[in-house]
């Protein structure tokens, strides 16, 4: 929160939100955050390091988000982990994201103006790790990788590791690269 007007109560909430049971999950999954609940009346501003805001629209979907860039959420929505494999290994994320499920809205961080891609049948997407903030839709993910013997003297083009993502959906990407574990070979 950078300023409010109004009556607003604003109070911690552990384990993202989830109780103690989303608490010891997100510590052993290593996808943790911290979420403030705001409640009252009035206007509410959000913001963190001059990020870029993106109000996501959530009609009963899920939404799979990276936690550090998600920046709020309407009540309405509930957060969790799933399992994402070699996928947030290669973004030094570990191999969990947070999920958003519900309906309403949830505020993503970008740094620049997130790039909403389309992903549909017969047209697949190749992401890079460092640049991925979220995606939902009916998707499948797969590791991609083009780590060859170049890559390992030091020659490769940097862009060793992709996510490939397949099906129906969108995909949130970022104009910028976080250092990733990839991004490294």
């Amino acid at each position: 929160m950078v300023a409010y007007d109004g009556q607003m109560a604003f109070k911690k909430l552990s384990g993202g939100g989830e109780g103690l049971r989303g608490m010891v999950t997100r510590r052993l999954t290593g996808e943790q955050m911290t979420l403030m609940e705001v409640k009252g009346q009035g206007t509410c501003y959000f913001a963190d390091r001059a990020a870029d805001i993106n109000l996501v629209q959530l009609d009963g979907e899920t939404l799979h988000v990276e936690a550090s860039n998600l920046l709020a959420t309407d009540s309405g929505l509930r957060t969790g982990t799933s399992f994402t494999g070699l996928r947030g290994a290669s973004q030094g994320n570990g191999l969990f994201t947070t999920t958003v499920e519900g309906t309403g809205q949830a505020a993503l961080m970008s740094d620049g103006t997130a790039v909403v891609l389309r992903v549909a049948q017969g047209m697949p997407l190749q992401v890079d790790p460092g640049a991925y903030i979220a995606h939902q839709g009916n998707l499948r993910q797969d590791f991609q990788t083009g780590v060859n013997f170049r890559t390992l003297m030091g020659e490769g083009s940097g862009e060793s590791f992709q996510i490939r993502f397949e099906g129906d959906g969108l995909v949130y990407v970022q104009p910028s690269e976080r250092n990733t574990l990839g991004g490294e070979v």
